[in-house]
């Protein structure tokens, strides 16, 4: 039994789209031709991977296997890449906040060794606005920022999208009491949408705790201390969106990478790493 590559990228965009539209637009077929190629590999693998209805879900042996194909078809992009691409050397400064780290960061690094292993990385964790002000004294070749508005940097990259929420122990909220809060120090865009939001809704609150470290914020909101604000996909296990019924709607947080304009062959494979590993 041989399974190409095309069904496990077929397979894959389903499975974390959850719709078959979705999944045509991302590999650029139709409808029909992504329902064709799942059920030839589930005639292959003489399993049901989907749970077909309105909405569908995985199966149990969906799921074991999506783990599979995920691996398979990241070495088969990688071994194309590495042999279609001549070997590149050089040295990477590149920087990105604290959280992006902690959940995407080793994931990253170690694909992106074995990719191009005679690259150098530099890597700098800080709060968005002190790497903007790196980058724009060229300290830093390339940086993920986070903002509250996509047009705060023209000149960056998108790469997603998603809602803030409130994350911690519902029972600490109370509308006659002040908000305890989890946040990192200025200048952070969290912070600030949180303040923004709370203010503007007539809603006090005190600062109980301030870290720059995520696992430091993450350990306090745990310990039941306050309430911080996390994008909805970094928010760790253990960890539940508070209820939000008292608490003021947050804006959503948008990410973009900036990179210095430059032939520089180093730069621009990291770059085009990044974005594929990272965009939503």
């Amino acid at each position: 039994m041989n399974i190409d590559t095309v069904l496990l990228q077929c397979f894959i965009a389903v499975a974390e789209t959850g719709s078959f539209t979705k999944a045509a637009e991302r590999v650029g077929r139709t409808q029909s031709a992504i329902s064709q190629q799942i059920n030839k590999l589930e005639l292959m693998l003489g399993k049901h991977l989907l749970i077909r209805g309105k909405t569908f879900a995985l199966t149990t042996e969906g799921e074991i296997f999506l783990s599979y194909a995920r691996q398979i078809f990241s070495l088969h992009r990688e071994a194309m890449s590495r042999f279609k691409e001549p070997d590149l050397e050089g040295e990477v400064s590149f920087g990105l906040p604290e959280n992006f780290a902690s959940v995407y960061l080793s994931e990253v690094l170690a694909d992106f060794s074995r990719f191009q292993p005679r690259i150098l990385l530099n890597i700098e964790c800080d709060l968005t606005l002190n790497l903007f002000d790196k980058f724009k004294s060229k300290e830093l070749d390339i940086v993920l920022v986070k903002m509250n508005r996509p047009e705060d940097f023209p000149n960056g990259v998108y790469v997603w999208s998603e809602p803030l929420r409130w994350v911690g122990d519902s029972s600490l909220i109370s509308e006659d009491k002040p908000i305890p809060l989890v946040l990192s120090p200025n200048p952070c865009v969290y912070r600030a949408s949180a303040i923004k939001a709370l203010e503007e809704a007539g809603r006090s609150w005190r600062l109980v705790f301030s870290s720059t470290s995520y696992t430091s914020t993450v350990a306090s909101v745990k310990a039941g201390m306050g309430i911080t604000v996390m994008p909805y996909t970094m928010i760790p296990s253990g960890l539940q969106t508070a209820e939000a019924t008292v608490l003021p709607n947050l804006p959503d947080t948008h990410v973009s990478l900036l990179k210095h304009k430059a032939d520089n062959p180093a730069i621009n494979t990291l770059e085009e790493f990044v974005l594929k590993k990272l965009k939503h």
